[in-house]
């Protein structure tokens, strides 16, 4: 490919933000009394603060590339005997510019990005003299494969965020990350890097976690880095250090040929039982990993550009780039509908009415995110200790895993309090009913909450299905209550569901935004429907494939039918974690809502009445061989309607096209986006799925449903 080629596909992007190469020459430190010569120091800097991370678009590539040119010429002439790359504070670099490759048309243009990327590299790792990467900070993909390029690498203690998360996003590893990685750390930790860890919610690594894997060979403390590092590399280049790498490999060997083999076949297991194989992705990384033993690095380089230009034309790497761009990047900090900011109140203490599980979790929030006195209540005072005993164990085992220093614990434990009195809400700003889930009971709770309460304070219900209005509907002030559903576990889930009722005021709606901000949450706004977002769309997947269950169709057909959707888990164990009868009672409120779209199943009813707690036996899920125990199929009947896993799946297809399409209808939220988020977020489904609606537009569900496709071309699609 030529530099005129390069140039082409540079042009098409004029609104690239660029990372510009800043070079600075420095004099070495001497090392046993002569300094090695002059070093040159390569800084990548957007001229953006660090909410602006530095990335790898074409125009960046090019100009880092012409400078590397002009650094091998240097050295040829023997200007300098180094050359180093960092990047601004906290980033060396964040990888390549998503918004520009998801903008990529044509394979062609994407193999040109995919051999402009291999160019560059292949310059720094050819420079005629050695090279060093200091990972100052943040170090994904295209960014780390910099640091792998180079010659040495040191990491700041302080970095965070190093990973090549590229089978999460839909792309392999592939300006040469997928090659130099298992040969520098092993095929097991290179598996756990670029398979693992992007599969396990995009897990990233620490800078002293990369320096223990070998990623790194020396490692600094932030506050003089570069100095340090600097100074090391002075060593390096005089002979006076010569780096170990304890976890490096020679492929070529024997027992690494096996150790190879076996890390790919347990990568192909792990994929499998993540994904059950349904983003290309994945597969592919593991594919190249496995040819590139035997390959040179130059073929390894080829089948890379070729692998990256054919995974930037599939549907699932385009709805993972609008999931985690324009929805989890994006969309989630400009939640649509939020109203000013300026009209928050402050929340100085918060409420929380009763004192069991999830209470609990909700004080143990509230106090380490916001640091501000949180007050615990319920019927008596044995119910209340064990409440507030439960978040102080909590914040001993973070204190245990060094997630918390002793002075934090000490201090979140100091903010929570219990009371059997509701007068403890006195002088709250903000209160939050945590208690069981029957509309009663949660109004009954709101009027002697606000006899006692301050004419500011807000009332939040954390409801997980039942109407605001109706809770809303005894109180002297209605527009002072919001819905604030969390999900479960409350400190993994990002998402909050902020329920807007008819009158529901500006000023508490900014308020609960302004919370979930400090919470750490990303917020959706919702309207006062039944079960809200994720929880409608949840039972009436588990609806239709329980329905197909009762009609006659085999247990493993039907609770596999949705596999080629790589959902986190199956129907019927999401509904043993969920717990039957939760499911059960949210169903029922769905069906009175929404009539026979929403099925109550019979069967379900009478493993409730019987104390069953599962479908499946545990044990047999545990051991991958889920069975249905002969006493629980003793209670229950099934119809002579059996249909196969495909026919099942298209009936769970259509059926979640036509909810949210009445969901959009119902104005429900602002718009299919939201819908999408909140699945990602608050169900924690596939990122190559976009969420849902991409997906549903993809399978034909949308069009088949309700005439119509959810998203416009373009947007999570194929550019139009």
């Amino acid at each position: 490919m030529s530099a005129a080629d390069f140039r082409k596909l540079a042009d098409l992007f004029p609104n690239e933000t660029v990372t510009h190469s800043y070079v600075q020459d420095i004099q070495l430190p001497a090392v046993n009394g002569t300094s090695p010569g002059t070093f040159a120091l390569v800084t990548l800097d957007n001229g953006l603060d660090h909410s602006k991370p530095t990335t790898l678009g074409p125009n960046t590539l090019i100009e880092l590339g012409t400078v590397l040119e002009g650094l091998r010429e240097r050295a040829a002439r023997g200007e300098i005997v180094g050359v180093g790359v960092t990047g601004k504070p906290y980033f060396l670099v964040a990888g390549a510019d998503l918004s520009t490759v998801k903008s990529i048309s044509g394979r062609e243009h994407g193999l040109w990005m995919a051999q402009l990327g291999h160019d560059v590299y292949g310059t720094l790792a050819n420079l005629g003299v050695p090279s060093f990467a200091f990972i100052n900070g943040l170090a994904l993909g295209g960014g780390l494969e910099i640091a792998l390029q180079s010659t040495y690498r040191t990491v700041s203690t302080g970095a965070g965020a190093l990973a090549l998360p590229e089978a999460f996003i839909g792309l392999i590893p592939g300006w040469g990350g997928v090659y130099i990685l298992p040969r520098l750390i092993g095929p097991e930790n290179a598996l756990k890097v670029m398979i693992e860890n992007p599969l396990s919610n995009n897990r990233t690594l620490t800078g002293p976690q990369a320096f223990k894997l070998g990623v790194a060979d020396a490692m600094f403390e932030p506050a003089d880095f570069v100095e340090q590092s600097v100074a090391w590399a002075a060593q390096v280049i005089a002979g006076a250090v010569a780096p170990e790498r304890a976890n490096a490999v020679d492929p070529s060997a024997p027992e690494v040929a096996a150790r190879w083999a076996g890390a790919i076949a347990a990568g192909r297991a792990f994929v499998e039982a993540k994904t059950s194989n349904a983003s290309p992705a994945p597969a592919k990384v593991l594919e190249v990993m496995e040819a590139n033993r035997t390959l040179t690095q130059a073929q390894s380089a080829e089948l890379e550009c070729e692998t990256l230009a054919d995974l930037m034309q599939t549907d699932e790497f385009r709805s993972t780039v609008y999931a985690f761009l324009d929805l989890v990047q994006r969309r989630s900090k400009r939640p649509a509908g939020a109203p000013d900011r300026k009209l928050a109140r402050p929340v100085t203490k918060v409420g929380v009415v009763g004192a069991g599980l999830m209470a609990g979790q909700l004080a143990l929030l509230f106090a380490r995110q916001l640091k501000v006195p949180v007050v615990m209540t319920d019927i008596d005072q044995a119910r209340v200790d064990k409440g507030v005993g439960y978040v102080h164990a909590e914040v001993d085992k973070l204190l245990q895993k060094g997630r918390i220093s002793p002075d934090a614990a000490n201090r979140t434990k100091a903010l929570v309090s219990g009371s059997v009195s509701k007068e403890a809400f006195a002088d709250a700003d903000f209160v939050i009913e945590a208690v069981f889930e029957e509309l009663n009971v949660k109004k009954q709770v709101f009027k002697e909450v606000e006899a006692i309460v301050s004419a500011d304070c807000i009332l939040a219900t954390n409801t997980s299905s039942l109407s605001v209005t109706a809770m809303a509907e005894d109180l002297e002030h209605p527009e002072r209550l919001v819905g604030f559903h969390f999900f479960n576990p409350v400190a993994v889930m990002p998402l909050l569901e902020i329920v807007r009722a008819p009158k529901t005021d500006d000023a508490v709606l900014a308020t609960a935004f302004e919370l979930a901000k400090g919470l750490k949450k990303s917020a959706v706004l919702v309207k006062d429907a039944p079960a809200f977002v994720v929880n409608r769309l949840l039972l009436r997947l588990m609806g239709e494939v329980t329905a197909a269950f009762d009609e006659g169709t085999p247990a493993d057909v039907a609770d596999n039918a949705l596999r080629p959707m790589g959902l986190p888990m199956t129907p019927f164990v999401l509904g043993a974690m969920v717990g039957l009868p939760v499911a059960q009672h949210v169903q029922e409120s769905l069906h009175a809502a929404f009539g026979d779209r929403f099925p109550v199943s019979q069967n379900l009813q009478n493993l409730i009445d019987n104390g069953v707690k599962s479908i499946w036996d545990p044990a047999s899920v545990q051991a991958g061989q889920p069975a249905i125990p002969a006493e629980t199929l003793a209670l229950m009947s099934f119809g002579s309607t059996p249909s196969t896993g495909e026919e099942v799946l298209r009936r769970t297809q259509d059926a979640l096209a036509e909810e949210i399409g009445l969901m959009l209808d119902e104005g429900v939220v602002a718009g299919p986006e939201d819908i999408d988020l909140c699945m990602i977020l608050g169900a924690g489904w596939p990122m190559f799925l976009g969420g849902i609606t991409p997906y549903l537009d993809r399978v034909g569900a949308s069009e088949r449903a309700t005439g119509r496709k959810f998203l416009a071309p373009g947007v999570a699609s194929e550019p139009a």
